[in-house]
């Protein structure tokens, strides 16, 4: 099945990667329920409309959440293949399921009464931490990445730039049916600050990583990459000079995700190879932006 496929979920990096999700959705869980949900603050995706069907219709936040993840999940395999994992399942199931369980101890009181500035910001701070520990397990809590992913593939058009205009859509419904205006703004701040949150953790998500690799095994390295994480990579023969010995260099442009699942694979191929991994702030080609793109 491929939701377990080429991944040992108990192997001690599964079992790191569990807690990490785990911790992560606990944390974010907490930063819809105390700060988020009770002041109807929107900050988009999946959960921005379940908070809305949560306050007109009275269902669950993150049943609604679960519910609507599930579809879009078998549409992002339909999509892009296979490889969103256990780790995203568990990351969605498991955030969904602590929201409506914090959410039932605690009800719908906000931490804080009557201050929707502090709470945008500290439900974003939440949000945003839960969040990193969630993609450093190299996960996802499903929703608005797989549809912005799916529309990239389609258009073009740079993932950022997607996320906005998904984001926003749900923060305009939102705004219609609870007719407030102030609530999008504060809604643009909790968006905001996750997004600063989750870049200071992981260090720059939006920036892609760039790799050489040395290693004696360069050949199943490289198979790796094409096959696995089906992305190009380049060899490029070269001499050491303390041994003057021959070598092949692995060159390769990744998401910080593929990164990490490179990293590992490494590991388990030859831990005795050398790697160097760089910041790329712009990558054109095949599988990332078009040339003719005029977005940095």
């Amino acid at each position: 099945m491929f939701l377990f496929s080429d991944y040992k979920a108990f192997s001690k990096n599964g079992i790191k990667d569990i807690l990490m999700v785990l911790t992560g959705s606990i944390i974010m869980a907490s930063g819809y329920v105390f700060f988020i949900v009770p002041y109807k603050i929107i900050p988009g995706g999946v959960y921005g409309i379940a908070i809305i069907l949560h306050h007109t219709l009275g269902l669950p936040t993150g049943t609604m959440g679960l519910i609507m993840n599930i579809p879009l999940i078998y549409w992002g395999v339909k999509e892009l293949g296979p490889k969103f994992g256990w780790r995203t399942v568990l990351g969605m199931t498991v955030t969904s399921g602590f929201i409506d369980l914090i959410t039932l101890v605690w009800g719908d009181k906000p931490l804080i009464e009557k201050e929707l500035l502090l709470s945008a910001l500290y439900g974003g701070v939440l949000i945003g931490t839960g969040l990193a520990f969630i993609f450093k397990a190299k996960a996802t809590t499903g929703g608005s990445d797989i549809i912005a992913q799916i529309a990239y593939k389609r258009s073009r058009l740079p993932m950022g730039q997607l996320l906005i205009l998904i984001d926003s859509i749900v923060v305009i419904v939102a705004v219609v049916v609870f007719r407030d205006i102030k609530l999008a703004l504060y809604a643009i701040i909790t968006i905001y600050t996750t997004g600063q949150v989750v870049d200071s953790i992981t260090g720059g998500m939006n920036y892609r990583k760039g790799a050489f690799i040395v290693s004696k095994k360069y050949n199943e390295i490289g198979d790796f990459i094409i096959r696995k994480l089906r992305r190009g990579a380049t060899y490029f023969h070269s001499k050491g000079i303390y041994k003057n010995d021959e070598k092949e260099v692995i060159f390769t442009a990744l998401t910080r995700r593929e990164l990490a699942a490179l990293q590992e694979k490494i590991r388990v191929i030859d831990p005795d190879a050398f790697m160097t991994i760089i910041d790329i702030r712009d990558v054109r080609g095949e599988g990332f932006k078009p040339f003719d793109d005029d977005s940095i």
